[in-house]
C-alpha cells in the first residue's frame, strides 16, 4: 500500500484548470527542452505522469513517452489528449512499465508524494532498474524553506495571490509535511485543500541514487540550467546509470 496521497475524480477534472501557471509557456517549455534533450532519439518514461502535463509536449518533440500513475481519473484526463500514451496504472516505487528507457524523470515535487524513505528509495531503485545502460534519472525538486521558519513557527508561505494562497506546514521531526491550499472561486466562495508529502534534500536524494547504483552527473537550480547554490530554492538533478564494463 503505497503513502501517497490519491487524487479522485473531483481533483483530476480541475486539476488543469488549477495548476494553470505549470502550464505557462515560460514554465513547461524550458523542462520539455530539457528532458527532451536528454532524452535523444531513446524512450522516456515519467513517473507520476499525471494529466500529461509534460508527457504530452514531449511527445510532440518527437519523443517516444510511457508513463506510470497512480491515479486512474488522472490517466482518463490524460488520455482525453493523447489517447495512445501508454501508461501503467500502480505505485511509482514498484509498478514497472515494458521495456527500457533512455530517460526515467519525477517532475515538480513528485518524489515527496511517497511519504517514506523507504519508498523514497525504492522510487530510485525502480527508476534504474527501468534505465538501459548509460540512461538518465532527473527529478524537479523543492528545497524546503525551513530557513524561512522564526523559531517557534511551523508554517511557510509558498504562494500569496489574488486567488489563491498557500503554506506548507512541517515535522521537522519526521521530515513530513502537508500543504494547504486556499482557492477563491469565481462566486467569492474559498475552497481548501491539502496535500501530503515528505521533504528530501539533495544529499539524501544522492544517497538514495548511490543506493540504486546511479552516480550523479548534474545538478542546476531550474530547467533553465541556472546554477545550483546555496540559495537555491529548488533544484533539477540529473543521475546516470553506469555502462557496464566489458
Amino acid at each position: 500500500m503505497t503513502s501517497s496521497d490519491y487524487w479522485d475524480a473531483e481533483t483530476a477534472e480541475r486539476y488543469d484548470e488549477s495548476s494553470a501557471f505549470m502550464f505557462a509557456p515560460e514554465v513547461l517549455d524550458p523542462a520539455v527542452a530539457f528532458l527532451a534533450d536528454l532524452a535523444g532519439e531513446g524512450r522516456a518514461l515519467e513517473l507520476a505522469v499525471g494529466t500529461g502535463r509534460v508527457a504530452v509536449p514531449l511527445v510532440g518533440r518527437g519523443v517516444e513517452v510511457s508513463g506510470i500513475e497512480l491515479s486512474q481519473p488522472m490517466v482518463d484526463r490524460l488520455h482525453l489528449k493523447a489517447p495512445d500514451l501508454p501508461v501503467v496504472v500502480g505505485d511509482m516505487a514498484t509498478s514497472t512499465a515494458p521495456g527500457e528507457f533512455a530517460l526515467v524523470y519525477l517532475v515538480w515535487n513528485g518524489l515527496g508524494n511517497l511519504r517514506t524513505q523507504a519508498e523514497q528509495v525504492a522510487c530510485f531503485r525502480n527508476a534504474a532498474r527501468h534505465l538501459s545502460p548509460g540512461g538518465r534519472f532527473v527529478i524537479e525538486l523543492w528545497i524546503p524553506g525551513i530557513r524561512r521558519m522564526p523559531p517557534g513557527q511551523d508554517a511557510v508561505p509558498f504562494h500569496v495571490g489574488s486567488r489563491h494562497v498557500g503554506f506548507d506546514t512541517y515535522d521537522l521531526t519526521t521530515q513530513q509535511g502537508t500543504s494547504h491550499h486556499y482557492t477563491r472561486e469565481p462566486d467569492g466562495t474559498v475552497r481548501y485543500g491539502q496535500s501530503n508529502f515528505r521533504y528530501v534534500w539533495p544529499a539524501e536524494c544522492d544517497l538514495m541514487a548511490h543506493l540504486a547504483g546511479l552516480e550523479l552527473e548534474r545538478r542546476v537550480a531550474d530547467w533553465d540550467a541556472t546554477p545550483f547554490t546555496q540559495d537555491s530554492e529548488s533544484h533539477v538533478s540529473v543521475w546516470r546509470k553506469p555502462v557496464a564494463s566489458p
